[in-house]
Formats: structure tokens, sequence, C-alpha cells
């Protein structure tokens, strides 16, 4: 047998022991953080006491209680918001942990809802959606609709119209900046005696457009569902403003802008939200 020279290890010194151990220490507190977290965004409507979520060891939950691991956690858990659509901070009722929700998400949770774009099938199927479930979560409190739109398509409007009949819920209709074509029938389709606006807002009422391609027949068809639609707004506008039918026809053969005072003259809103001079920001 062949004797070998046994070669020593390196000697270790009290400096490397210290960073093996804060290595390990680091590792530990980072793994703990992540469990924290995960169990601070846990679903507010998921049990912690059933068997979905099961329970943490005895050993974890005394490392996640340390101050020293809370405190690192709660230093990484800082968010800033996001830049685009404003965002708030909201804690879900039941949640250890806020999170950043959009504001008109937010609004929502307040029954408060706006309309500040074009009037489409996308829009009027989330405005719908809201309503209904607004209403079904209490129907004894008003709903504010929130209105700053050029108006848009005649059936979507008619869709929010219908829904804003159907609830139970009172909706109440305010106007800010404009509320032109479709927007003005739906912002005087609100409760009666509760359609506002601001004073610098305008209404905008015309009779409906349209316009139709292809076969001679395809278009008569097209037109007579235009003349159709036309007489149905004039009917509904002649019941909410109190106006004569034939007047109403003449008000809407072309673009006619309405100042806030001039729509409640007309029926169109019930009230103009005044504010007192001295508690503008102009007021010097």
């Amino acid at each position: 047998a062949h004797a070998y020279n046994k070669i020593p290890p390196p000697p270790v010194s009290n400096s490397n022991i210290k960073v093996l151990i804060m290595v390990r220490v680091l590792s530990i507190i980072a793994a703990a953080s992540t469990l924290v977290g995960s169990l601070a965004y846990a679903p507010s409507f998921v049990s912690r006491s059933n068997s979905v979520v099961a329970p943490m060891p005895k050993s974890v939950r005394a490392l996640a209680q340390n101050p020293a691991v809370r405190k690192h956690e709660n230093k990484n858990s800082i968010k800033m918001m996001p830049i685009g659509v404003p965002k708030v901070a909201y804690r879900v009722p039941g949640s250890q942990g806020a999170d950043w929700v959009d504001i008109y998400n937010r609004l929502y949770r307040e029954r408060i809802i706006f309309m500040g774009s074009e009037i489409d099938d996308e829009l009027a199927n989330q405005i719908i959606g809201v309503m209904l479930y607004l209403d079904s979560e209490d129907s004894d409190k008003p709903i504010y609709l929130y209105i700053n739109s050029p108006g848009g398509s005649v059936i979507s409007g008619l869709a929010i119209y219908d829904a804003i009949q159907h609830i139970e819920s009172e909706v109440i209709t305010i106007n800010l900046g404009l509320a032109a074509s479709m927007a003005s029938f739906i912002l005087a389709a609100g409760s009666k005696g509760k359609r506002l606006a601001l004073p610098s807002s305008r209404v905008m009422i015309h009779q409906p457009m349209g316009g139709a391609r292809g076969q001679a027949e395809d278009i008569k068809v097209e037109a007579r569902q235009i003349m159709r639609i036309r007489d149905n707004l004039v009917k509904m506008y002649s019941m909410m403003t109190g106006q004569t039918q034939d007047q109403i026809v003449k008000d809407l053969d072309r673009d006619n802008y309405l100042s806030a005072q001039e729509a409640v003259d007309y029926g169109l809103i019930d009230r103009v939200l005044e504010y007192d001079d001295e508690d503008t920001q102009m007021s010097g």
C-alpha cells in the first residue's frame, strides 16, 4: 500500500463563517417573506380554517411572526402606483393587505358609474352589468351615473335606458362636460327630480343618424328602421321633458346645443348644481 500525503483543508476564517451565516439567514428570510406575502394576498372568499388552505406548521408560523421577518416583508411589499389609469390603494374586506385598484373600480363600490366615452356595445354592457350588480346588492340605495359623452350608438343607448327603467334602484344622472346625442337621452332618463348638471356643462340633442349600403331594398328597410327609432325617441323625449312631440321634432332637426340652465328650462334636467363663489379656487 502506498501512503499518500493528505492535503489539509483550507483554514476557515471568522469572516468567511459570518458570510456563510448571513447568506443562510437571508435565504430563510426571503422564503418566509414569500410565504407571508402569499398568505396576506389569499382570496378573501377562501376560508383559512377549512381544508382548502392547509394550516402552516408551527415552526413556519413562528418564523413568520418574527419581528425581523415582518420588517423585511413590509419593506419589500411597498409598491408604487402603476402609470396609466389612476389607481388607489384599497383593501378588500377580510384581507390583510391592500392593493392598487382602478379608480373607477373603486368608485363602483361606492355606487358611482362614469359614462366618459362614446357609447357602444362594450361600454353599454359594462354599465348595465354594474347597474344590475349594484341593484341586486342593495336596491334601496341610489346609483350615481356621471355623464361626459359625445353620444354614440342609439341601440346601445336604448339598452342602457331599458336597464335604468328595469332596476329598482333609482338612478341619479349628473352631467359634467358634454352630454350629446344619445348621452343627452340617458341624462334625461334619470330619476325624476334627480337629473342634475354642473354649471359649465352643455347638452346637445339631434335626430338619429345612420348610413346604409347595399341593395335598394335593403336601404329602404334600413331607412324605415331609422324612422321608427326616430319616432320612438321623439315620444320618449316628449314624455321625459314635457315638451310636445311637434316641438321635439322641430328641435331635433339639427344639432341643438343647450346650456345647463337652458336644459333645465327645456325639461331635460331638473336642477343645476350651483356653487358659492367663495368656495372656488378663482375666488382669490
